[in-house]
């Protein structure tokens, strides 16, 4: 997925169809004089409906298409025949898509399982035809019900990733390298901060023919949670991930305290996020000899006591299998062996 065609938040109008005129129809045919009533139901108007497709990742398809109308629903007719329902409009969304009411931002529903849908705007009832109005004091009613109106209203999809495995890291930390190195995703990669711009996804082939997903998250600074940077538009998408990896340079000069801003950072917008899983990788570890890492090794024992950390580099290839046999171990529970 190009950077470019990613697309995790659009506004929506929408309008369902009106409800078909009952029918007003007295029943003429030879030799049945006075035949009475026999105007038929007008059908109903056509719903808006949102759907998930688990073949879609992004919005982009409804970017550029904002407004959708339903069918209106067909007149009724003589012999009591009621009319044509309006034509639904459905909406295919990719699976982890919030959806919510853009005026009193009321979070709807969120679309998690594939096939699952959500009626956003409820096509108008058929009027009832002159049939339903007779009675022995009126036995011919000349009148039918008009249908009712559909439903209008404007609504936000907000996508939110769904990755195994979501890279948490400030920016430059290598998160796009090590994506376009383990994946067949292709980030945009440059030596200047914040050179991805939009969340990226790529599936990690591992051992066995067996995968998982993992998603690059646009680098996290201090002060994200409270809107600085990028970080605070795209910390949702840390929801959604099993595991978080934090990618933290080799050559910077405090692991820890790094380490410690991220993690606040995630608290403050959302504490359950500590909660998930999480591994410490120190990426660019080609630039260490082996008696400096040794040293790092213990002070990092000392500092990130109970919580795993790990040394690779995706540029000298180093690290990458560990990375990924640790990473499946923490999403499944084992790891494979060749």
């Amino acid at each position: 997925m190009t950077e470019g065609n990613f697309t995790d938040y659009v506004k929506i109008h929408v309008n369902s169809g009106k409800g078909g005129q009952g029918s007003a129809h007295l029943r003429r045919e030879k030799y049945i004089p006075q035949g009475g009533p026999d105007g038929g139901d007008g059908g109903r108007g056509g719903h808006i409906v949102l759907k998930a497709n688990s073949n879609l990742w992004t919005l982009h398809h409804l970017k550029f298409k904002r407004h959708y109308k339903a069918g209106q629903g067909g007149s009724g007719s003589k012999q009591t025949s009621t009319g044509a329902d309006g034509d639904d409009v459905y909406i295919e969304v990719p699976l982890g898509t919030l959806v919510k009411n853009t005026e009193t931002e009321e979070h709807l529903v969120e679309l998690l399982e594939d096939g699952e849908e959500l009626i956003i705007a409820m096509g108008g009832k058929g009027g009832r035809g002159n049939n339903h109005f007779k009675s022995s004091t009126n036995q011919t009613p000349r009148y039918a019900q008009p249908g009712m109106d559909g439903e209008e209203g404007n609504f936000t999809l907000e996508m939110k990733v769904l990755a195994d495995v979501g890279l948490v890291g400030f920016p430059n930390a290598g998160k796009s390298t090590l994506l376009s190195v383990i994946t067949a995703a292709k980030p945009k990669i440059a030596n200047y901060e914040f050179t991805t711009l939009k969340p990226n996804l790529g599936i990690v082939e591992y051992r066995d023919h067996r995968t998982f997903v993992m998603a690059d998250i646009p680098g996290i600074i201090e002060g994200a949670a409270e809107g600085k940077g990028l970080g605070h538009y795209f910390l949702r998408h840390i929801e959604r991930n099993s595991t978080l990896l934090f990618l933290i340079p080799a050559d910077a000069l405090d692991i820890r305290a790094q380490y410690d801003v991220l993690l606040d950072e995630l608290k403050r917008y959302n504490p359950e996020l500590l909660d998930k899983d999480k591994l410490v990788a120190i990426s660019k570890s080609d630039m260490l000899d082996e008696e400096l890492k040794a040293e790092m090794k213990t002070e990092l024992d000392k500092d990130f006591i109970g919580i795993p950390y790990l040394f690779f580099s995706s540029v000298a290839q180093q690290g990458l299998m560990e990375l990924k046999d640790t990473l499946w171990k923490m999403l499944n529970g084992t790891t494979v062996q060749e």
